[in-house]
């Protein structure tokens, strides 16, 4: 299956045949923004919405992790949200939040993130999800964006930044090419959503329910009217991620987003594999369905 965001062309370079292969160098010609739009686009030409899958780097272990990078690729991954390990993730409900610890406590780091990057990064836009204090750990905004770009990511994702301090960290990623990807949730009253939405770069990221990441049972009824109020004030695709845990529920979702963000059904299934094996065959397995759901979905109806 062709990588989406290189897809063959000029966006990127072309699948490898395993991660024990050495990858090229990011194509600096191309910024991370452009790639994350051609992504997007590309799921659009095929009538689908885009599949963004989420891994924390370094979990279970270094190398479970790798191959799970590797699989989101070859499974028709069109975007990859990854996680930086951090003690505190305010954001991330129990399964993250664990997966997190777990990483931490086999000595993930920064580093580990940065080369899962580097392993898919050629393959498939990669953005990273880093809280503030771990950009501003590594040579602050600027520092962060250098080593972001040159390990091949796209964009980034920084929960815990509010929108009115943002902006030196807009224009630090954005002169390494990187897109600083907003938040908004449904509390988010409208002019706040405004501001947001002109102020996105990459895509905006919609919360689809109030609280911290993890599976739920339905999908929000009021999440369709949020999305296409977004839609109307963005200049940039709109993905929907948190809750989202089947790929039914996604395809619902992929019915009115641009983008569906699958994280910790996902993480469960990395850590419930027993194997960097067991690991890749479910979340494999996982996006596989849940991509055929995306294709059929947009054809089957709305929210009810």
């Amino acid at each position: 299956m062709k990588g989406v965001g290189g897809a063959g062309g000029s966006l990127g370079g072309q699948r490898l045949g395993g991660s024990g292969e050495t990858p090229p160098g990011p194509d600096t010609s191309v910024t991370g923004e452009e790639r994350i739009t051609a992504a997007f686009a590309l799921a659009r030409g095929e009538g689908r919405a885009a599949l963004m899958p989420y891994m924390m780097a370094g979990y279970p272990d270094r190398e479970t992790g790798l191959a799970v990078a590797d699989a989101y690729a070859d499974a028709g991954a069109d975007l990859v949200e990854l996680g930086v390990p951090f003690s505190d993730p305010l954001a991330d409900g129990p399964a993250i939040h664990a997966a997190a610890t777990k990483a931490l406590e086999a000595g993930a780091t920064l580093a580990t993130a940065l080369e899962v990057c580097r392993a898919i990064g050629d393959r498939v836009p990669v953005v990273f999800m880093a809280y503030a204090n771990m950009v501003l750990a590594h040579g602050g905004a600027g520092g962060f964006a250098r080593m972001a770009r040159a390990a091949g990511a796209a964009g980034v994702i920084v929960p815990d930044l509010p929108l009115d301090e943002a902006g030196e960290v807009r224009e630090a990623f954005a002169a390494e090419g990187l897109a600083l990807v907003p938040l908004l949730a449904p509390t988010t009253p409208a002019e706040r959503r405004r501001q947001i939405c002109e102020a996105a770069r990459g895509f905006v990221y919609v919360v689809s329910t109030v609280g911290t990441t993890g599976e739920r049972i339905e999908v929000p009824p009021a999440l369709a009217e949020l999305v296409e109020a977004t839609k109307a004030e963005a200049r940039t695709p709109v993905a929907v991620g948190f809750g989202i845990g089947s790929p039914d529920q996604a395809a619902v979702v992929g019915r009115i987003a641009d983008g569906v963000i699958i994280g910790s059904r996902l993480v469960r299934a990395a850590g419930e594999g027993g194997s960097p094996d067991g690991a890749t065959d479910a979340v494999a397995s996982f996006l596989g369905e849940t991509r055929e759901a995306l294709a059929a979905g947009r054809s089957t109806g709305t929210i009810q």
